[in-house]
């Protein structure tokens, strides 16, 4: 599989340091996706990497919500929210870029979960919000807009903001293509019904070693 530059874009998903082992929302072997990611970035010429940038007493947060605790869901009244421990709080060194990504290499950095009472996985879209909407985030027209056509896409964690980052992504048209390697999941044990979903959505799994560059 040939990298086109004209025509490919990297989507690096939230290299954080609160994702990576030892973070407050730590993914198991999340570090292990860093540097493979961190040489891949130069081949493309557009790199958006996704950055949580939440503000404190987030909807996601545990902590927000009196008695519950992190990994639960719980119901709202626009649908079912996820609940985390404390991550990714705007200013913050957990959510800072993990510095091995080149910096020289990424065109967009593109924060989400910026409002309070919004959740956001997706680099696409938000989350259903208390009116009832996803709205953009603009990624999509931003990429059409450099005659981009194929995402390819890596980070963390796979099932969840990689996850519907690649449905959104197809939805938006592009051509999708999930870096399986180059991804860790909070729970490795719902690997067959991501797959199942990233597979509806007509997104594809590749191996970074498929590339070439």
């Amino acid at each position: 599989m040939r990298i086109d530059r004209a025509s490919d874009a990297l989507l690096v998903v939230d290299l954080q340091h609160d994702f990576l082992p030892g973070g407050a929302l730590g993914v198991a072997d999340g570090d292990r996706v860093v540097e493979p990611l961190a040489r891949l970035a130069p081949a493309f010429s557009t790199v958006v990497a996704t950055q949580d940038w939440h503000p404190p007493g987030h909807v996601s947060f545990a902590s927000t919500h009196p008695g519950q605790a992190p990994y639960a869901s719980i119901p709202l009244a626009h649908g079912p929210q996820e609940l985390w421990p404390d991550h990714c709080v705007r200013g913050t060194r957990g959510a800072a870029l993990h510095p091995a990504l080149p910096d020289a290499a990424v065109t967009l950095v593109l924060r989400k979960g910026t409002r309070r009472e919004v959740d956001s996985y997706s680099a696409f879209r938000e989350n259903v919000g208390p009116d009832g909407r996803r709205p953009t985030t603009g990624l999509g027209a931003w990429l059409s807009a450099r005659g981009v056509r194929r995402v390819f896409l890596g980070g963390l964690a796979r099932d969840f903001c990689v996850r519907v980052s690649a449905v959104d992504a197809a939805a938006e048209g592009f051509e999708v293509v999930v870096l399986d390697d180059l991804t860790r999941a909070v729970f490795p044990e719902r690997r067959e019904a991501v797959d199942r979903e990233l597979a509806a959505a007509g997104a594809r799994l590749a191996l970074s070693g498929d590339l070439i560059r």
